[in-house]
């Protein structure tokens, strides 16, 4: 427990400036493998430094990993233990799921960035292990020294019960340990659409794999889906731990349908952020530039339920005007402009 407890410990108040989670959370017991979560909400980040997202208009995966990570201008791997989060939700054919090659791109861009070591966790919804074998995951981590996690391997004990009485869970939920033990976590996402009940599934959806299904004794994902509150829910999922990377590859996207299967098209971009709700506001930007279905296409970007919520928990941008989306190069500059123009209608 020694990792959750000083993760504990720096979530409380504190006069250190800026936004994390100490601002909109407060961690009130930890005792036999639990945490006590309040979801009361968290400052506007309007006063502060606005949110990076890089824009990257590309058809090719390798340079949009590099590209979009170069253009935020941080290094929060340099000497952490990373932990990657892909999404193998199933393994279908990116976007249904992530493209190895963006994987392997990515991994090795951590690596030039001095990580000390990574690893890669997942739950997927079939069997995680029938997923990572399908997509040939197992042999391709250990060519790159990277370890492989499966979460359906943990042990009770590392499934950490998340007492959350103000959100919409009934009982709250539980997070996989490594998840709120990592030292950096990184996720990579897709742009698509999720037809059921999500809405969409960007960076905040990914994290749905990081609680359990009914295989592991907690039926989470029956009360998720059933919920009027889906939405919400998956923001509130966010809430115990950070992403100090979010990369997402569009170069094709769900534009209807989704998440394993969909309406394709071609989205020929990466963003990349430290924010994960601005990354998912010009991912969403981006879905009604390409044309989508209704639900994208009628809805105000940060009148999305899940923005809304994750918002007001105060997890990222709250507006537009905190986003501050930076082309890579003079190359990416016209498609950048063409999707901020949509992101700045709210």
């Amino acid at each position: 427990m020694k990792k959750i407890d000083e993760k504990m410990d720096a979530a409380r108040p504190t006069p250190a400036p800026g936004i994390s989670r100490r601002q909109f959370m407060k961690y009130t017991g930890v005792a036999g493998g639990a945490l006590l979560l309040g979801l009361k909400g968290g400052p506007s980040m309007g006063t502060l430094k606005k949110s990076r997202v890089s824009f990257v208009h590309t058809r090719d995966r390798g340079a949009g990993v590099v590209q979009s990570i170069d253009a935020l201008g941080i290094n929060p791997v340099k000497n952490k233990d990373v932990l990657i989060k892909p999404n193998f939700n199933t393994a279908d054919e990116v976007p249904g799921s992530t493209h190895n090659d963006t994987l392997t791109a990515l991994v090795g861009k951590l690596w030039d960035m001095g990580a000390k070591t990574i690893s890669l966790g997942e739950r997927s919804y079939p069997p995680t292990r029938s997923v990572m074998a399908a997509k040939g995951i197992v042999p391709l981590m250990e060519a790159l020294d990277v370890k492989v996690i499966n979460f359906d391997e943990l042990a009770e004990k590392d499934w950490v019960k998340v007492d959350a009485p103000e959100s919409h869970w009934k009982n709250g939920f539980r997070v996989a340990r490594p998840i709120l033990e990592a030292d950096c976590l990184v996720s990579t996402c897709c742009l698509k659409t999720h037809q059921y009940g999500g809405v969409f599934t960007m960076s905040l959806k990914l994290h749905v794999g990081v609680v359990p299904t009914a295989r592991h004794g907690y039926d989470h994902m029956s009360e998720l889906h059933g919920s009027p509150h889906q939405r919400r829910m998956i923001a509130e999922i966010n809430a115990p731990f950070k992403p100090d990377l979010v990369v997402l590859d569009g170069i094709d996207a769900f534009v209807d349908g989704g998440p394993m299967t969909g309406k394709r098209a071609q989205g020929n971009l990466f963003l990349a952020s430290a924010d994960r709700v601005a990354i998912d506001a010009v991912g969403l930007a981006a879905l009604k530039h390409l044309g989508s279905n209704a639900q994208i296409m009628n809805t105000k970007i940060f009148a999305q339920e899940q923005i809304a919520r994750a918002a007001e928990l105060g997890l990222g941008a709250s507006s537009p005007s905190e986003i501050d989306l930076v082309a890579a190069d003079a190359s990416s500059r016209d498609s950048r402009n063409a999707i901020e123009r949509i992101l700045n209608q709210g």
